[in-house]
């Protein structure tokens, strides 16, 4: 119970990997709040976790929206009396070519998967701030790491996560409020299995551990920089992808 009656909130939590975040979360003791533009998704993911006897809410949020991502906040705060745990999950990946790759997608990639992470973290960090206390952690890629030429709009957002946890870590360095960044590897979640399921085998072949990464090959990495074991650990960008980047 390393997260016994924190509040954590997942963005992106309703399915694929977010959702094993919350469930593995939730097993640890820590009431989760499941946020997802997909809110059928979310309530779903919510009464599973309820029906086994955890502590779950619901909220419909689209993260690049500023309204939406002060309300997400403001909602955790008055259901379960304040939040101590923001996970940045929430992405979108649209394959295109750089010729094809116009402007409009450009900045929604931007939108959800860099405005996002600010939004998000900016409503959140005062209730830290207040309780000199907190773990901020945004789900990069290991894109970052070497680039992918049909995805140079979703890799240069994660690109700037990590920029952003490194600056962050020293902003909030005095109030005790830990930001860190995960780079998953190609991971088998709903979307990627329905996207680019010829990749896994080339993939899987530069790896170390010669198998297919799953969403709760990452869930043990969430909770110990969730829990207070991590608490001398910031600024710090953690690869999990089974040995393939060896950077």
């Amino acid at each position: 119970m390393r997260l016994k009656d924190k509040v954590a909130i997942v963005t992106g939590g309703g399915k694929g990997i977010g959702k094993a975040y919350c469930r593995g979360m939730a097993r640890e003791g820590a009431k989760v709040v499941i946020a997802d533009i997909d809110f059928e998704s979310a309530e779903k993911a919510a009464k599973e976790l309820k029906q086994d006897g955890f502590q779950a809410l619901a909220l419909s949020v689209d993260v690049s929206s500023e309204s939406d991502a002060q309300k997400m906040v403001d909602d955790t705060v008055n259901h379960f009396g304040g939040v101590d745990i923001l996970i940045n999950n929430a992405a979108i990946f649209p394959f295109s070519k750089f010729t094809d790759l116009t402007y409009e997608q450009w900045r929604r990639v931007m939108g959800v998967n860099l405005d996002g992470v600010f939004l998000c973290t900016k409503a959140v960090v005062p209730h830290m701030i207040n309780q000199k206390k907190g773990k901020i952690i945004s789900i990069s890629t290991e894109c970052f790491f070497m680039g992918f030429g049909d995805l140079v709009d979703y890799t240069a957002a994660k690109a700037g996560i990590v920029g952003f946890t490194r600056a962050l870590a020293e902003a909030l360095g005095e109030h005790f409020i830990n930001v860190n960044t995960v780079t998953p590897g190609l991971t088998a979640s709903e979307t990627v299995l329905e996207q680019q399921p010829e990749n896994f085998e080339p993939h899987i072949k530069g790896q170390c551990i010669k198998r297919r990464q799953q969403p709760e090959d990452l869930v043990g990495t969430i909770i110990f920089l969730a829990s207070d074991e991590s608490d001398m650990i910031t600024g710090q960008i953690i690869n999990v992808d089974g040995g393939y980047n060896k950077n």
